[in-house]
């Protein structure tokens, strides 16, 4: 790929990245000048310019488009015939419509035209480019690294971390999609031909984590408190660190050990015990830091989790503090007002126009109760749990109010002239917010990522409202731990030694909460406990982008019941309380098993023999 030789102010050009307040230049040179690949090296500032350009690689799924599809469970359905839709695609086995070749409009994250790097554009973050360009850029600068003359010792690590971080993180998030593939560790040349073998999962994660590894043990924990960092204070927070560095390699061993990772490098649909370790090791690290108050990182308080979410009239400050561990750039503030407000309200609360994901109710019956047993039949009342199917929104899990709207619930918080009758949601069957082409399609809308003044009436989209995912947060950790201790020691009570346990880790999220700790008959084997951490992962990681990954790497997406999307139809009855509560099925995906892993473009699959195309497709 082309280089682009620019002399980039790392100091201007961090308030663009971080959408913070400017800093003074501190070249004196223009920013489109052309510089030699000396100068462009030579000292920290002008290294660091080079680095910064990776960054602006990393793209903002959630705010890619106008509305965006990145959620591909079973956990959201979009409104019948918005075809456009990615995830529409994958309900219907296209698995080849993330290809812009196979996508008509341009509008998936993954794929598409446009200038890539254009640093304003949320719209030209394309991850497949990005992604080979920046391998291909982190290879430019770690064979530059000796150039490095005019700069301190901090200074060379922060810039060598930072290029094998990335290189290792390119890697990873193609290879979850994709399966094994070359691990490029140089800068490949345009005149030669191409014949790197596809390597094994396991064996691109492994050569992964050795950037990984290596970066952790050179970057710090705070840049604010490096000399270098103090030159931008404050403004650092999403700089590459060891904490991400941590929890990449922690992530990266546990994707290897998962059964579908390990089925495809070894045969074996079971966990790999060692790399399961080595994963907790990693996350155990992570987190010890972490509590013992190392880090910016930790919980947030529960009543406060909106704000690691969105911020509200706040000038647009990013949200995630202080659990997002790692977020991407901020490419567009206003992205939230113009396109996922309307993603998630009923269509009669913006007149008329919406183009709405719903949660499924197969989805939402994951919430189990405050007592922290889950939901066995929505349509049958349950003594054990407390669960009533004619008072279903009674004394479910905290999480479950917060995250999903609900027949009843108030969204026109001020005076309405003209929708009085809409004020409260009306998602009983037949009702004004179910609407199979604009509305809820299930009996349910998503509330994680809006407050509920977001309609024509009370116009709280059109105020100051930033709704910005994490890649990585800490309560993620957390349960990707208990996970890889589960299976790296053996039981729920297993865990990597001097820490807590798998349990333990489970039972920190959901206490944070208001759940009761996952129930003793749930403790006596792996797979029990598994199936409580399935359900666990699925609500406390809801709607963030997660679960499709998750179902792929655990060999349950083309398992029942996790191939079907539901509704829940019912009467509103006297009181509140619900009448002839039924699950209906509406779709069902029709996967097999070459639906484990995305097709690679036919153009590369073409290139040579080596690069052969992923099975099925």
């Amino acid at each position: 790929m082309k280089l682009f030789r620019k002399t980039i102010s790392w100091f201007g050009l961090a308030a663009m990245l971080f959408m913070l307040p400017s800093c003074s230049e501190y070249l004196d040179r223009q920013n489109q000048s052309t510089v030699s690949p000396t100068d462009a090296f030579k000292n920290f500032v002008n290294f660091q310019g080079f680095v910064e350009e990776l960054y602006y690689c990393i793209p903002e799924t959630s705010k890619f488009y106008w509305q965006s599809s990145f959620n591909w469970g079973e956990d959201e359905i979009i409104v019948a015939g918005a075809t456009w839709f990615y995830g529409y695609k994958i309900d219907n086995g296209d698995f080849w419509g993330w290809q812009r070749e196979n996508d008509g409009w341009g509008s998936g994250w993954m794929d598409g035209p446009g200038n890539t790097l254009d640093r304003g554009n949320r719209f030209n973050k394309r991850f497949w480019p990005l992604a080979w360009y920046g391998i291909r850029k982190a290879n430019m600068g770690l064979e530059n690294i000796d150039r490095l003359t005019d700069a301190t010792q901090e200074e060379k690590n922060l810039i060598k971390g930072q290029m094998l971080f990335f290189r290792g993180w390119f890697h990873f998030q193609l290879m979850t999609y994709f399966g094994g593939l070359p691990y490029i560790d140089k800068v490949l040349p345009a005149d030669q031909k191409l014949d790197l073998p596809r390597l094994t999962y396991q064996e691109t994660a492994l050569r992964a984590a050795e950037d990984f590894k290596a970066a952790a043990e050179l970057l710090p924990i705070n840049w604010d408190e490096t000399d270098a960092g103090k030159r931008t204070l404050g403004k650092n927070q999403l700089r590459i660190n060891k904490i991400m560095a941590l929890g990449y390699l922690g992530k990266n061993y546990l994707y290897a050990a998962s059964p579908l990772m390990n089925w495809s490098s070894t045969g074996s649909k079971t966990y790999d015990a060692e790399l399961s370790k080595k994963s907790a090791e990693a996350f155990a690290t992570l987190l010890q830091l972490s509590e013992t108050g190392k880090t910016a990182h930790k919980l947030a308080n529960f009543s406060e989790m909106s704000s690691v979410y969105y911020t509200l009239n706040q000038g647009m400050r990013i949200p995630g503090f202080p659990e997002a561990i790692m977020q991407s750039p901020a490419y567009d503030g206003g992205a939230t007002r113009w396109g996922l407000n309307e993603q998630y309200v009923a269509g009669v609360l913006f007149n008329g126009g919406s183009t709405c994901f719903s949660p499924t109710a197969n989805y939402v019956n994951h919430y189990g109760m405050a007592n922290g047993l889950p939901i066995k039949n929505a349509e049958q009342a349950d003594s054990e749990s407390g669960y009533d199917p004619t008072d279903p929104w009674k004394g479910r899990d905290p999480r479950f109010y917060k995250d999903i709207i609900y027949d009843g619930v108030k969204m026109i918080q001020g005076i309405s002239a003209t929708r009085e009758a809409h004020r409260y949601a009306n998602l009983y069957t037949k009702g004004s917010y179910r609407d199979e082409n604009n509305g809820s399609r299930t009996g349910y809308l998503n509330g994680k990522f809006i407050p509920r003044t977001t309609n024509y009436d009370d116009n709280g989209h059109n105020q100051s409202h930033f709704i910005h995912l994490s890649y990585m947060r800490l309560a993620d950790v957390y349960l990707m731990y208990a996970e890889a201790a589960l299976h790296g020691y053996g039981s729920p009570a297993g865990g990597f030694p001097g820490y807590i346990s798998a349990q333990e880790a489970v039972n920190k999220i959901r206490r944070r909460a208001g759940v009761a700790d996952v129930n003793a008959k749930f403790l006596g084997s792996k797979d029990a406990f598994m199936g409580e951490l399935i359900r666990e992962r699925a609500v406390e990681l809801a709607f963030e982008g997660h679960r499709f990954n998750d179902l792929r790497r655990w060999l349950l997406l083309t398992e029942r019941p996790y191939t079907l999307k539901t509704a829940h139809d019912f009467d509103r009855a006297p009181g509140g309380k619900v009448a002839n509560l039924k699950e209906r099925v509406i779709l069902e995906r029709r996967f097999n098993s070459k639906h484990y892993w995305l097709p690679l473009k036919v153009v590369d699959v073409s290139m040579y023999l080596a690069f052969p195309q992923n099975p099925g497709w």
